[in-house]
């Protein structure tokens, strides 16, 4: 094994159309610096219209692509992706089973989708340039109990979908809040019936009766205090923390990668829950945490000498600007985390690399046609990036030294 290992790590890649025809100079420094690691890694945010067909299960947000665009990774510099998000069912599992498929028959590692339950809870594992590594991909949701993956049952066949960590909205109230949503509950008359269809277990082994109340696929708990997180399904939970100790007893340098939803009020912080993960798969035995689904760059962390990436934002985004919440400039910036590994799989320092989706003309412009790959950051948005990406995370406790236009952080 060698004695250093290059990991490049990006944001997620909503990636539409075939991008090898473009040849901006700064999308091709990009494709170098992602070359020249050993192992790129991004999210395929998306699922694949191939084979076997299927049909769309969402309104405005729904979103597939042909073949070509798995292609069009590989070539940008991709050997390793998470299959894991909230668009990797919007095909049910017809689109599951090509998105497997296609991403199968072009050899990448990839991990987050199976057949079935047992599948897709499985890390996905290989060997590059002598160093065994394996990815452990989980989507938090929040999405229907139907797009994950569950095994053949009495009278029940698989079916394919995505791994999942059930994650449960919890509303805290106070006293008397609590006692009216109580109130409320049994005036309006909640059935054994109606909290199944809620897909909210209700059962005294995941909600307290005397502390919690479910409604509407959400938990009311009684608190001293107003405010909101998640509850983290136990058997989900220590099901995917096995799947990274199994592979690390086996020497793997582990990828433990999350997607979810449950954003904080401000897209810039992090969720306490999330940080709890993420230590947990790190104890578990994870060279790395990488979660996506906030849209934006939030800060690391790190923690027992591995790196907490809480969000790395959009690295390809194929979606219109006309939705207000996409124009802010944050929305198109990220960087790409370089990350030196030892022998030991231990981090030995990480370099940043920044980015802006279009440039700095694709800011301006603010069309798709100006925004389909990312562009290497130089000057003003490079030092502008990176300083707010060192601020954020200097909170955390990590100190990043800016250096000639790249950030720098150093074990």
């Amino acid at each position: 094994m060698n004695d250093r290992f290059t990991l490049a790590v990006t944001g997620q890649s909503l990636i539409k159309y075939d991008i090898r025809a473009i040849r901006a100079p700064a999308f091709q420094e990009v494709q170098t610096l992602l070359n020249r690691a050993d192992l790129s890694f991004t999210n395929f945010e998306g699922t694949i219209l191939g084979s076997h067909g299927g049909w769309p299960l969402k309104g405005s947000f729904f979103g597939c692509s042909d073949p070509v665009v798995l292609d069009a990774l590989q070539a940008t510099g991709f050997r390793a992706l998470s299959l894991s998000n909230n668009h990797a069912f919007d095909l049910g599992p017809s689109g599951v089973l090509s998105t497997l498929e296609e991403v199968e028959k072009r050899g990448f590692l990839h991990a987050g989708l199976g057949r079935n339950q047992f599948e897709a809870s499985q890390a996905g594992t290989g060997t590059i340039g002598g160093r065994r590594v394996a990815i452990v991909a989980m989507d938090g949701g929040p999405g229907p109990d139907f797009m994950y993956a569950a095994n053949a049952d009495i009278g029940r066949p698989a079916r394919p979908g995505v791994n999942r960590l059930r994650l449960s909205q919890v509303i805290k109230v106070d006293d008397a809040a609590f006692g009216q949503l109580r109130s409320i509950r049994e005036s309006v008359g909640y059935t054994a019936i109606d909290l199944t269809n809620d897909s909210q277990p209700d059962d005294p082994s995941y909600v307290d009766p005397h502390e919690e109340i479910g409604i509407a696929r959400t938990i009311f708990k009684r608190s001293e205090i107003f405010g909101r997180s998640v509850k983290i399904d136990e058997y989900d939970i220590t099901r995917n923390l096995e799947a990274i100790a199994s592979s690390a007893r086996d020497g793997c340098l582990v990828i433990a990668y999350l997607h979810h939803h449950h954003w904080a009020s401000d897209w810039y912080e992090v969720p306490e829950w999330v940080g709890g993960v993420a230590r947990q798969c790190i104890d578990a035995g994870a060279a790395m945490f990488v979660s996506h689904g906030a849209p934006v760059l939030q800060p690391m962390e790190i923690y027992r000498r591995r790196p907490i990436f809480y969000s790395l934002g959009n690295f390809i985004f194929h979606v219109r600007s006309e939705k207000s919440s996409w124009r802010a400039p944050e929305v198109w910036e990220s960087v790409v985390g370089v990350c030196s590994y030892g022998q030991d799989n231990d981090l030995i320092d990480i370099s940043f690399y920044p980015i802006v989706i279009g440039g700095e003309y694709g800011l301006k412009d603010r069309l798709l046609e100006s925004r389909l790959v990312p562009h290497l950051a130089t000057g003003g948005s490079a030092e502008r990036i990176l300083r707010r990406f060192k601020e954020q995370s200097a909170s955390l406790g990590v100190q990043i030294e800016l250096e000639g236009g790249i950030g720098i952080l150093r074990i």
